[in-house]
């Protein structure tokens, strides 16, 4: 079977590149770089459900489906890889060496559709939070904290109750 990469015709979603100048052993990294489970979702999901805070991963039911979603307080988490999604992008598509005529469109797609699925999300009145891995690996509490300031201000919102911290 040929690698070349078929096009598929969804809005919003263009696919370049024919795969074929990709060496094999390139091909077989990136064939098993996963989309689900990560590690930095690991950490990140056991460290919210440490917290006592529930959720549900990978929500089908909304755009994007986040990575993490707290439905009691419409809360969407997406926990983005920094080259996948962009990180810096100005700096960082100057180093990229192999491929270019792949990765920068591939790249620069995904972050259209990043901030696409971000705006359906406000839209439906869902709380968008993003997350590095780096930084989720860094300082996973800090991460934790900010999850937990937003559920905090949720709940003063909907009690009426208007806490001063928060403000």
């Amino acid at each position: 079977m040929s690698r070349e990469l078929l096009t598929k015709i969804r809005p919003g979603i263009i696919l370049y590149q024919n795969m074929n100048n990709v060496s094999e052993t390139r091909h077989r990294t990136m064939s098993r770089i996963k989309n689900k489970d990560t590690d930095i979702e690991l950490l990140f999901r056991k460290a919210l459900w440490h917290e006592g805070i529930r959720y549900r991963k990978n929500y089908p039911a909304l755009p994007g489906k986040p990575d993490i979603a707290i439905t009691r307080y419409k809360i969407a988490i997406f926990c983005d890889g920094e080259f996948w999604h962009g990180k810096n992008w100005q700096k960082q598509k100057s180093k990229i060496k192999n491929n270019k005529e792949y990765w920068i469109p591939k790249i620069e797609n995904n972050m259209a559709r990043d901030n696409k699925k971000e705006q359906e999300l406000f839209r439906l009145g869902w709380i968008v939070l993003h997350f590095w891995g780096e930084e989720i690996k860094k300082d996973t509490a800090a991460c934790v904290w900010e999850v937990k300031e937003h559920i905090i201000k949720c709940q003063s919102e909907s009690s009426g109750f208007n806490d001063p911290r928060l403000s």
